[in-house]
């Protein structure tokens, strides 16, 4: 639950991902539920009564934040104590340091990733590290069971993707052979039907995806960028992701020794911390809408990183993260409130591009609601200003 220190390169990602929609490239941001990678979507024998979780149908990730970005009806300050020298902080030299080699490999995978193109090879043998699509039909005892086949499913080899000895077997075949592939289920498996079970998948190798990427020239920046981010050419794409990339080493250490200086309240907001619960509860019920199941069996499954009984004991199990969320929501606000910093509406719309290097935040505002947006903003605010005014050694 602790906020990831890549948000702001992240954003960055997800802008270029969001140009690269608008220029026509196909990109998709959904896994795809296969037999060899589900355990909560296959269907569960019983579906559990998850009414108490209904109200979540009506949630919104702004739910928890009013309109400058603050926690809703809450005063930081109430709950945290800053010290008269909470700025002060002095990090090693070296988190500052970021080099044209790391700026050139953040492009090179969150950027240019988003425009590449791919070409089909037929041509020769698929090969550890290839990404290829196939088609593929599962059976056991001789009959095909749900969830067992796809079509024009891409797999790159050696991902870890599907079950033990999948991939592996793909190896060394060429585009237009169909060939079988067998493999054993683990008795730990998700669905209890599949457990323990040799499988044969008949599967056919259409082709080898190979993928090419563009080269970064002024004009392809002002092309395929500029439209939807700060950037005009290759200079201000380095300088951004730089100044990004800078932010991200440096996050933790400052506010690890921010953290450290200040003290909370013996009880933190009850509303903040509800509203955390909820965030996690969502991801759950999104899922469990999406694949047509229901939250118990998720909790149940091991999906979650490991097997809860209810979903209300994953919850409690949470309750130490949800306390560190909580804290560090509150202690950026008690900055911004001592500072006078808020994200009302206009801020949003002039910093967001300094921010995260989107021109216009409506992408995320629509999906996140606007609140969120600017508790987000806010925060990336309080902390730039901080790391513009460490001290290093």
């Amino acid at each position: 639950m602790k906020k990831k220190t890549l948000y702001r390169t992240a954003a960055c990602a997800l802008a270029v991902a969001m140009t690269a929609a608008l220029a026509g490239c196909s990109e998709t941001a959904e896994s795809e539920s296969t037999a060899e990678t589900a355990s909560a979507e296959t269907a569960s024998p019983e579906t559990a009564d998850d009414s108490a979780y209904d109200y979540l149908a009506n949630f919104s990730y702004s739910d928890g934040f009013d309109e400058n970005g603050y926690l809703d009806g809450v005063t930081a300050a109430d709950y945290v104590t800053l010290p008269d020298d909470y700025a002060d902080i002095t990090i090693d030299a070296s988190l500052a340091e970021v080099t044209d080699q790391d700026i050139t490999d953040y492009i090179n995978q969150n950027i240019l990733s988003s425009f590449a193109t791919t070409n089909q090879v037929t041509d020769r043998a698929a090969q550890d590290g290839d990404t290829v699509n196939i088609d593929y039909v599962g059976t056991i005892d001789g009959v095909a069971f749900d969830g067992g086949s796809d079509q024009g499913y891409d797999l790159e080899l050696g991902s870890g993707t599907f079950i033990d000895g999948f991939e592996e077997q793909i190896v060394g075949h060429t585009p237009g052979e169909t060939f079988d592939v067998n493999v054993t289920f683990p008795e730990n498996y998700g669905s209890a039907d599949l457990a323990g079970k040799a499988a044969v998948f008949s599967t056919t190798l259409n082709y080898i995806s190979e993928t090419v990427t563009p080269e970064v020239t002024d004009a392809w920046v002002q092309e395929n960028l500029s439209p939807t981010m700060g950037v005009t050419d290759v200079a201000s794409l380095n300088a951004f992701v730089k100044k990004q990339l800078a932010f991200n080493n440096q996050y933790s250490e400052v506010y690890t020794q921010l953290h450290d200086k200040v003290s909370f309240a013996d009880e933190l907001p009850e509303s903040a911390k509800e509203y955390y619960r909820n965030v996690l509860l969502y991801g759950i019920y999104s899922y469990a809408q999406k694949y047509g199941t229901d939250m118990t069996t998720i909790a149940t499954s091991g999906f979650l990183g490991t097997g809860y009984s209810t979903v209300d004991e994953f919850i409690a199990d949470m309750d130490g993260s949800i306390n560190t969320q909580v804290e560090q929501t509150l202690l950026l606000q008690a900055i911004a409130e001592k500072e006078g910093l808020k994200c009302d509406t206009d801020t949003l719309n002039t910093e967001f591009v300094n921010q995260y290097g989107i021109k216009d935040p409506s992408n995320f505002t629509e999906i996140y609601g606007e609140n969120y947006v600017k508790c987000q903003l806010l925060d990336s605010i309080v902390m730039q200003n901080l790391i513009d005014n460490v001290k290093y050694e």
